[in-house]
């Protein structure tokens, strides 16, 4: 966050929470020792200058489920229990291996009960 200013061709103000892991096999069974890349975000139009100290991501194209989440940040492991062990498995879609990320816009609070955030979950 010290840094965001340094970034530049930003096209909005929202914060991404990413999390790109090795395979789909990740999800196959849960086990709290799995490592994960974690990704700190914002978009950009272009990329052509990035701070010496930052990486860039593409995120791949295909569709995502989208979920509206309200509520502290210390309560969302629910909601991800929820769409990965009964959402996904009673709907027609499939896990993608893409990142998954959530989008933290304005109205997001962090801890706050009375945050918002968009859980983006790549499916197929």
């Amino acid at each position: 966050m010290p840094q965001k200013g340094t970034i530049r061709h930003s096209i909005d103000n929202h914060l991404y929470s990413l999390e790109v892991y090795d395979s789909i096999d990740y999800f196959r069974s849960f086990d709290p020792t799995k490592e994960f890349d974690k990704w700190a975000a914002i978009a950009v139009s272009e990329f052509t200058s990035v701070p010496e100290d930052m990486a860039v991501l593409l995120l791949p194209e295909g569709r995502y489920a989208v979920f509206s989440y309200k509520g502290k940040a210390s309560d969302a492991p629910q909601v991800y229990q929820y769409i990965y062990g009964e959402w996904l498995p009673k709907s027609e879609y499939e896990l993608d291996d893409r990142p998954h990320f959530a989008l933290m816009g304005e109205r997001y609070k962090g801890d706050d009960p009375d945050s918002e955030e968009e859980i983006w979950i790549p499916v197929r």
